[in-house]
């Protein structure tokens, strides 16, 4: 059996020092400018290198997070951040928008890729389509039980990486706009501004209170004391969080870590005390997801890390011996030679020039003792592993000389083992960008959540419908050329199975086709008409062309990209342009979670699926329940039907949640007539964009 790999959080040099000397067998870092945390220190072109060449010294692998979703001006930048990764010789990317994966095969086809968490890949589906992009491996959403990570793990045929230890964000990784909405910081971008740490209080408050308690905030993360059964299941790497934690953070875990892969006990309170929200939880590889999950950080978890932080220290204090070498030593008349070999098969050597002296005595056993002193080096050597070699002898050189060989070859052996090796890279470059203006004729669409909302007097010149395949028997037969069914954006448990099984059963109904939005959906629907939502995270050409040429008919583009990209998002297929929208209408759905807050304040057998969410500005957040998750949308709605050739895209989408029948045929019929809104609105991001 494997050891599974143990991944450590990298944010500055401190933390890979220590993650490295604490033991980690990996590292994951971000490049400046393209990775889900920008705030850390980050490294550019030549730091990433100094950081490959020390890791790769010692036996550690780097695998670099560029892993945000990027804008269309940012693809050049992308290009030349790819080629920094490939001459680093870095192990693995990291990446989540298929501009990423696209251009890496272009660029630097060798180049191992890793579906990022904010791929949203929590099925196995998902995880084959991956495997069939050319993905080695898939880093699991954090919502997963162990009999899934295990059904995924055993039949995927890639890699598969889990957290273990850290912060777990409430909502499933690449689908929350909460903080893109609310403040502009998008966490797609790498800038999430936290706001599920805020007060957001699931009790019903009056009219103008504002909510107190923190019912979005979900405890860390810790089930260290199951990777040993995740390492049975044949995980590959378990995978810490944390890269604006700090280094006696990634000590802490680390060393947990290495005690758990063994089935060891180790300190959970010190573990505790480096960071935690008021305790851990390990509710989701349980599948037990309850009120229990939710915790804040407390002013005393505060003071208590404070008080911890030095005896961490000593974690990574002193260089790790980790890397296993073999040493021969060969004394003749004239002097020695002390050869070192790795276990990829290089070589160092010294030579000494101490006279040897006949020895009275076999000097062998004190010979072995000088050269297995390798503490303070990241060497080290087994007895067994030590030859002597003796022409003419027994002789006798000093300890102070053996030393002093041992120390020569290991710093020969270092050296050798910190050269770069680049992956090769062609010749291939970030095509132009068209420049789209407005077509012609632009279309409308309507979703909706349930087939009761659709009035259909109100339906003159919507192009298509769009309806949860749930609703599909209910859709009628005259409707059926002109509806699409959506399928679940995230589909827990036995949910996917029973889409596909819905998707089988509607495929010679008479519909339209099918609305998808996540990479399982491409594999499910293969060879069907399709059609992508917002929750494919569409933002560049690049992402956009790569979907047209996996078969989709028209896509949805992220409702977080400003208008003058927007305007370079022109995908083809077959020399044809494939037509692309936007939402002109909705209440944004700025999370899905599988963690409920309305757990929070009763069970499940005590709701009716339906709450709301008060914030600290006493804003009201609507809550819904359906399909095994929780969605929490905006409570003021997007709107850009006054803005007809405000944004340079074939089609824009209605999109029904919260309304009544008759609150939508009123909004259709603003849209046509281009007139204002009546009451709050917000024009979302469309033209101030996002950090």
């Amino acid at each position: 059996m494997s050891k599974i790999e143990i991944l450590a959080p990298v944010g500055n040099k401190e933390m890979l020092r220590a993650a490295v000397f604490s033991g980690a067998d990996a590292v994951y870092l971000g490049f400046s400018g393209f990775n889900a945390r920008t705030s850390a220190d980050n490294f550019n072109a030549d730091t990433l290198k100094d950081a490959v060449s020390f890791c790769h010294a010692r036996g550690v692998a780097v695998h670099v997070a560029l892993n945000t979703t990027v804008y269309g001006g940012e693809l050049p930048a992308l290009e030349q951040a790819i080629r920094a990764v490939a001459a680093s010789g870095a192990d693995a990317v990291i990446c989540q928008d298929l501009a990423v994966a696209t251009l890496i095969g272009k660029i630097a086809p060798q180049l191992p890729r890793h579906g990022s968490t904010q791929m949203s890949v929590h099925s196995l589906q998902g995880a084959l389509e991956l495997k069939e992009l050319g993905f080695t491996r898939v880093v699991l959403a954090r919502e997963l039980s162990m009999p899934e990570v295990e059904h995924i793990t055993k039949h995927c045929g890639i890699e598969t990486e889990c957290f273990v230890h850290g912060a777990l964000c409430m909502c499933v990784s690449g689908q929350c706009y909460m903080s893109a909405f609310l403040g502009g910081r998008s966490g797609n971008r790498g800038s999430c501004a936290g706001p599920c740490r805020l007060p957001f209080e699931a009790n019903t408050l009056p009219e103008g209170k504002p909510g107190r308690l923190h019912h979005l905030s979900l405890k860390d993360n810790s089930v260290i004391d199951k990777l040993d059964k995740l390492q049975a299941l044949g995980v590959a790497s378990a995978k810490i969080e944390g890269r604006l934690r700090t280094p006696e953070y990634v000590a802490a875990a680390v060393s947990a870590c290495l005690a758990g892969r063994e089935g060891r006990a180790y300190d959970r309170d010190l573990l505790k005390n480096a960071f935690s929200r008021s305790g851990f939880t390990s509710g989701y590889l349980d599948g037990k997801i309850d009120g229990t999950m939710f915790g804040v950080r407390s002013e005393a978890d505060a003071e208590q890390t404070k008080k911890t932080l030095p005896m961490l220290r000593e974690l990574y204090r002193r260089e790790r011996s980790r890397v296993p070498v073999k040493m021969k030593l060969e004394i003749e008349e004239g002097g020695e030679k002390l050869t070192v070999t790795d276990a990829d098969g290089s070589k160092a050597f010294a030579y000494g020039d101490a006279e040897p002296q006949p020895a009275r005595t076999d000097p062998t056993e004190s010979l072995h003792r000088s050269l297995a002193k390798t503490g303070g080096t990241p060497f080290a050597v087994e007895d067994q592993d030590i030859t002597v070699e003796m022409d003419g002898g027994p002789w006798f050189i000093p300890g102070s000389a053996v030393n002093e060989l041992r120390r020569e070859a290991l710093d020969a052996l270092l050296k050798k083992r910190e050269v770069l090796r680049p992956w090769p890279t062609t010749e291939e470059h970030v095509p132009a960008l068209p420049l789209r203006t407005l077509p012609p004729h632009r279309t409308l669409r309507a979703r909706f959540e349930s087939w009761e909302q659709v009035p259909e007097r109100a339906l003159d010149g919507i192009e298509y419908l769009i309806l949860p395949i749930a609703q599909a028997d209910r859709v009628p037969r005259e409707w059926r050329a002109k509806t699409l069914l959506e399928l679940p954006r995230v589909m827990f448990g036995k949910l996917e199975e029973d889409t596909a099984r819905r998707i089988a059963a509607t495929q010679d109904a008479g519909f339209a086709g099918y609305e998808v939005s996540n990479i399982a959906h491409l594999r499910l629907c293969r060879g069907l008409p399709m059609s992508g939502s917002f929750g494919l995270n569409i933002t560049n050409q690049l992402a956009a062309q790569f979907y047209a040429d996996n078969g989709l008919g028209s896509m949805l583009i992220l409702p977080e990209v400003k208008d003058s990209d927007i305007s370079t998002i022109a995908p083809t297929h077959n020399g044809r342009p494939v037509p692309t929208g936007v939402l002109v209408y909705g209440h944004m759905p700025l999370m899905i979670t599988r963690a409920c807050p309305l757990q929070n304040i009763h069970d499940c057998a005590h709701c009716d699926k339906t709450g709301v969410l008060t914030d600290r500005k006493a804003k009201k957040f609507p809550v819904r329940c359906g399909l095994g998750v929780r969605t929490i949308y905006n409570p003021v709605p997007i709107y850009m039907g006054d803005k007809p050739g405000a944004l340079t895209v074939d089609y824009g989408v209605a999109y029904f949640t919260l309304e009544s029948r008759e609150e939508a045929a009123k909004i259709l019929e603003m849209i046509r007539t281009h007139a204002p809104f009546e009451g709050d609105f917000t024009r979302g991001l469309y033209f101030k964009g996002t950090n």
